[in-house]
C-alpha cells in the first residue's frame, strides 16, 4: 500500500463503520481503511484520473467484500459533501485544507456529516519544514492546484474546534520525507532528474518497498523534529 500519512489506531475502526475521506487522491487512505477493518470506506476527489487509478489499485488489492468491507469512489467538492447529516463515523481529510481558500466551508460540511462522537483526522504540511520549501522555492507552492497558505498548528487547531471538535491526539509523519522536499525545492529548476534528488527519491521508494526497521527507527526519530505532515485526531463533541 502507499504511504499513509494517518495512523488508523487513532481512529477506532470497527466492522460496519463508514468512513469517508475527503480529498482521496489515488485512494491511499480509502484502500487502507479497507485493510485494517471490515468497513464501508468513501473516497471523495475531483480528480477523475486520480479517482481512476484508486478504483484500479483496489481492484489489485482482490480485497473480498461482504457487508460491511467495501470502498466506494466519488467525484466531488469537500465545499459541498453530497451526503446526509451525521452518516459517517470517521472522516479523513489528510493534505486537503493547504490547498483551499476557503477551508473553513470544508470543517463546516465535515463537521455537518459527522456522527455526534465521531472521529476526524486532519493531516495538512507542517510549518517549519513547509516554510523552508517556500523559501527554497517559490515555484513549489505556484503551481496550478498549489498549496495556498501554511498552517500553524494553534491556527488549525482553534479553527477545528470552533465547530464543536476536541482534539484527543497528535503526531507528524514523513520525517525521512522532508530533505527529499528541501532537495527538491532547492533544485527545483533543474527537475526531479539532478543527482541528490534522484538518489534520495530511490531511497525514499525502496524504503517503502521493503520497510527496512532501521529507516522506521531514523523516521521516529525524527518526526518530532522534521516531520513533513502534521496529523491531528479530534471527536465531534456536539449533539
Amino acid at each position: 500500500m502507499s504511504l499513509e500519512t494517518v495512523d488508523f489506531k487513532y481512529l477506532n475502526l470497527t466492522p460496519g463503520d463508514k468512513i469517508l475521506d475527503i480529498g482521496c487522491g489515488e485512494g491511499r487512505h480509502t484502500i487502507g481503511a479497507c485493510l485494517n477493518e471490515r468497513v464501508h470506506a468513501i473516497g471523495l476527489d475531483l480528480s477523475l484520473t486520480d479517482l481512476n487509478t484508486a478504483r484500479k489499485r483496489y481492484r489489485e488489492f482482490e480485497v473480498t467484500e461482504d457487508s460491511c468491507r467495501r470502498a466506494d469512489f466519488l467525484a466531488a467538492s469537500g465545499l459541498r459533501l453530497p451526503f446526509a447529516d451525521g452518516c459517517f463515523d470517521q472522516v479523513i481529510c489528510s493534505e486537503v485544507l493547504e490547498h483551499i481558500h476557503d477551508y473553513k466551508s470544508v470543517l463546516r460540511e465535515i463537521h455537518r456529516v459527522l456522527k455526534p462522537g465521531g472521529l476526524f483526522a486532519v493531516s495538512v504540511p507542517r510549518f517549519g519544514p513547509e516554510w523552508c520549501c517556500w523559501r527554497l522555492s517559490s515555484a513549489y507552492h505556484a503551481v496550478a492546484g498549489g498549496h495556498v497558505r501554511i498552517f500553524r498548528t494553534t491556527q488549525l487547531q482553534q479553527a477545528i474546534e470552533s465547530f464543536s471538535m476536541v482534539r484527543y491526539a497528535r503526531h507528524w509523519a514523513h520525517g525521512l520525507h522532508t530533505p527529499y522536499w528541501w532537495l527538491r525545492c532547492l533544485f527545483w529548476s533543474w527537475g526531479d532528474q539532478i543527482w541528490p534528488v534522484r538518489t534520495y527519491h530511490r531511497l525514499l521508494v525502496w524504503d517503502l518497498l521493503q520497510q527496512p526497521r532501521l529507516t522506521s527507527l531514523v523516521e521516529k526519530i525524527l518526526n518530532p523534529f522534521i516531520g513533513k505532515s502534521l496529523v491531528l485526531y479530534f471527536v465531534r463533541d456536539d449533539p
